[in-house]
């Protein structure tokens, strides 16, 4: 694994070694097999880029160069630079809501400095021949930070509510309220609507495409 950088400009130094080599290169380098698909292997690509970038976090609910305060995010695009997936950015809290403040989220804590990450993602394109694009950081405007707050207000509010069955993937403008769990049969506690305790499959916060479209938009001038 690469070493840890130590600055932004050594973290970009890395983004710029691996844009433009496709991933059985990386893969090639980091001796990591290249599995034939992603149905099973779902955070693969994520882990090589993790690998060649010297990430820190794992799978804690820390930032990935927590030292630097940046957040990695791989964004699989197509050729003319169009996102083809909603980004997850982390689990929703259900139960634990009672002083969490959009300011003191985790979720917040995030997207504040995100290094994107952009992957040729074309289901037709064998994975091992997929390129790595250019990495760049990215900071939310007021306007985008305003939209992702009132989006996450209003699906808190329906948790607190015991309304979480009652939320959708349509709901809100830029954030995405989805079930997040390997299978069906994982659940977890949450309130219903008369207080009482319900099982749920956990919830996890993504970034609709719509936003993240904009975020590409703006920095390769598409």
């Amino acid at each position: 694994m690469k070493a840890t950088p130590q600055t932004e400009t050594q973290l970009l130094q890395y983004c710029e070694d691996i844009a433009g080599h496709s991933l059985a290169e990386l893969a090639d380098i980091a001796g990591i097999p290249v599995p034939k698909d992603l149905r099973k292997n779902k955070g693969w690509v994520g882990q090589l880029i993790e690998w060649h970038l010297g990430a820190t976090a794992g799978s804690k609910p820390e930032q990935d160069f927590k030292h630097l305060g940046i957040e990695l995010k791989t964004i699989p695009i197509d050729r003319l630079g169009k996102v083809l997936e909603t980004t997850f950015v982390c689990s929703t809290p259900i139960l634990q809501t009672t002083h969490l403040t959009w300011e003191n989220s985790n979720i917040r804590n995030k997207l504040s400095k995100v290094l994107w990450l952009p992957v040729q993602g074309e289901r037709e394109v064998p994975l091992a021949e997929r390129i790595v694009g250019n990495g760049f950081l990215w900071t939310a405007s007021t306007t985008q930070e305003q939209l992702m707050m009132q989006d996450w207000n209003e699906l808190m509010e329906k948790i607190a509510l015991g309304k979480i069955e009652q939320i959708s993937a349509r709901d809100g403008q830029v954030l995405q309220l989805r079930p997040k769990a390997a299978n069906g049969s994982v659940v977890t506690d949450a309130y219903g609507e008369q207080g009482e305790l319900i099982k749920v499959r956990p919830r996890g916060f993504y970034l609709k495409k719509v936003f993240t479209q904009d975020i590409i938009n703006q920095q390769f001038h598409l």
